[in-house]
């Protein structure tokens, strides 16, 4: 049975007329309450239902026209990963959210959801606690409701916001980090003189599903490390890397502090490190720590951007993929200042633009594509002296 209303101690502030419309599946009533709970403190959020397994989840986006949907993995009746592809089949504008534990085997069936459709993850609260006293959970759950609130919207086929079942409603509230329709601002392409000695790519909200299109693209034998720094915890970001491994044929990890940077290889920032590169005499080597979260994460794009600077000069390729916020913006202002070159992801391509939008706007880019043209054109770029 589905529930519209959850009842709390304090009343919520009302939510907008034009809100972002959520619908939270979960078997455990307590985690149904505390996610919902959470997301109605922000009045540009509404729960139009509450239900308990995927079943009744495909009932309610046929019923409800949500604009997201926090889905639970693991229900009774039907799974999350057995109902994703039927949610997506009756609304494939519906964006989706997974939220797991932080199992090595919910992290692994994520990325698989991610590859299915769903468009982005959260590890979700065990207890009340977790959400008592997790003030960045709250943030990173209603920031990406509003950021995938905010792109399903955008990009409804021949329907505008106002006329899909909410009469009356002209535009939809706004999500910070979100530069839709803003006006790209490009740089000078290179000189052909330089030679990129290293690529590194930043990403977040649907950047897993980006990596494992760009990265086999790249080939086995582009010679340059590639340093990913993916926002994401640190179980899931043990099976990204796995995953990358598998799909490219390359070595891939999760960056070891010490380790030296070595061509041909690929590092993933671990989950609750940032991960930066320094200068070891004539090698170059991997730096972790726990410095203090930097655009509200950690890994961050930033001092991963900045690090490169310093360490490779003008000789630094860098990516900028779909994600949310901003990280990564003043880091490709230091790289930029510094000679390196720097590509982002187009919007029409991006599930969220943010990141990319950030800096293909702030006039750093030479170059702003579609993911199925970044590829080839950082492959260019890494090969072009190879001869």
């Amino acid at each position: 049975m589905s529930e519209t209303k959850t009842t709390t101690g304090s009343n919520p502030p009302a939510a907008k007329a034009d809100a972002y419309r959520v619908v939270v599946v979960d078997d455990s009533a307590i985690i149904r309450g505390l996610l919902t709970r959470t997301l109605q403190t922000d009045p540009d959020i509404t729960i139009v239902d509450s239900v308990s397994n995927g079943q009744l989840a495909v009932e309610s986006v046929k019923k409800h026209d949500p604009d997201v949907m926090v889905l639970d993995i693991e229900m009774p009746v039907m799974d999350g990963l057995t109902a994703l592809p039927k949610l997506i089949a009756a609304d494939p504008t519906l964006k989706v959210i997974m939220a797991s534990t932080l199992t090595l085997r919910n992290a692994d069936i994520s990325l698989k959801a991610l590859e299915l459709g769903a468009a982005d993850y959260i590890p979700k609260p065990t207890s009340t606690g977790d959400i008592a006293s997790g003030y960045d959970f709250k943030q990173e759950l209603i920031a990406k409701v509003k950021a995938l609130g905010a792109a399903r919207r955008a990009v409804r086929p021949g329907k505008s916001t106002a006329t899909v079942k909410r009469p009356g409603v002209s535009a939809p509230p706004s999500a910070p980090g979100i530069y839709r329709g803003a006006a790209v601002k490009l740089r000078e392409a290179p000189s052909a003189s330089i030679t990129p000695a290293v690529v590194a790519i930043g990403c977040s909200t649907g950047g897993p599903q980006a990596l494992f299109r760009l990265l086999p693209a790249l080939g086995k034998d582009l010679r340059q490390p590639i340093l990913i720094t993916q926002h994401m915890p640190a179980t899931f970001t043990t099976i990204l890397a796995e995953h990358i491994q598998k799909l490219t044929g390359r070595p891939a990890a999760e960056a070891k502090d010490g380790e030296p940077v070595v061509g041909g290889k690929i590092y993933v920032a671990p989950g609750n490190f940032h991960m930066t590169v320094e200068s070891s005499g004539a090698q170059r080597v991997i730096r972790l720590n726990q410095n203090p979260p930097e655009n509200f994460c950690r890994p961050a794009v930033d001092p991963m951007f900045r690090s490169l600077a310093q360490a490779y000069g003008r000789n630094v390729l860098a990516v900028v993929l779909t994600g949310m916020g901003q990280d990564g913006l003043k880091g490709a202002q230091v790289l930029v200042q510094a000679g390196g070159t720097l590509i982002a992801q187009d919007e029409a391509t991006s599930v969220v633009w943010g990141m990319p939008g950030a800096v293909a706007t702030g006039g750093l880019c030479s170059a702003v594509l579609a993911l199925d043209d970044i590829g080839p054109q950082v492959r260019k770029l890494a090969m072009r002296q190879a001869a």
